[in-house]
């Protein structure tokens, strides 16, 4: 189901890049709008630390990262 939303006291600085954004991508300032959003909101969550240690590779023992004196 298609909604309506109207954003309303835009700078007009904002409005102008919108306006320039959309020629550049051939086409309406209204549709630019529409994938800006969607874009913005469609990105993947972000991975968790945990998630993001656990997906690391197994690359030794503790002992093969303690410091050499030399």
């Amino acid at each position: 189901m298609a909604t309506n939303l109207v954003v309303r006291n835009i700078d007009p600085s904002v409005v102008q890049a919108l306006k320039e954004a959309a020629a550049r991508h051939g086409r309406s300032a209204e549709a630019e709008h529409r994938e800006i959003l969607r874009a913005a909101l469609a990105r993947p969550a972000r991975r968790t630390f945990k998630d993001v240690l656990a997906s690391m590779p197994d690359v030794g023992t503790d002992e093969d990262f303690n410091l050499r004196q030399g």
